[in-house]
């Protein structure tokens, strides 16, 4: 799975423009999307919701459990379990990449989880794909796609 997270970031930077990733800007904006992307799940994590939604862009969309929510239905539908998982289980990173330019950031990253959950041990290998967009109120996540084995 390391490789293929690897290979993704790799491949996606070769479509990209490799000369901004030497510009000091770019690794400003890469701290801020690093930042915003950890904010939103130490929000989950604390059970904060308004703190979670205020770094998700109006246009959101989130795949999970098979499903693509709307920022909408995010919020009153699976916002509230993403908040109880992330407090009860306990999550170790193993690998993670961001990609930045100008119209758009990547954050990709591989985790493992295990504990427990509503009652059934949780014991998981997940995949996390963030895509964010700069807006005048700073990098917001338009695109969440998280999958577990």
């Amino acid at each position: 799975m390391r490789r293929r997270l690897a290979l993704t970031l790799t491949a996606l930077s070769v479509f990209a423009v490799p000369s901004l990733a030497q510009q000091p800007e770019a690794a400003v904006d890469e701290l801020a999307v690093r930042a915003v992307v950890q904010e939103f799940k130490d929000a989950l994590a604390a059970g904060d919701s308004t703190a979670a939604l205020g770094h998700l862009h109006p246009d959101l969309v989130v795949y999970e459990a098979g499903h693509a929510e709307t920022l909408a239905e995010y919020r009153a539908g699976h916002l509230a379990a993403d908040m109880e998982f992330s407090a009860a289980v306990e999550t170790t990173v193993l690998e993670q990449g961001v990609i930045v330019r100008p119209d758009m950031a990547l954050w990709v990253s591989e985790s493992e989880s295990e504990g427990e959950f509503r009652g059934r041990a949780i014991d998981s290998h997940g995949t996390e794909t963030i895509v964010l967009l700069p807006t005048d109120a700073g990098w917001k996540i338009l695109h969440v796609h998280w999958s577990s084995r």
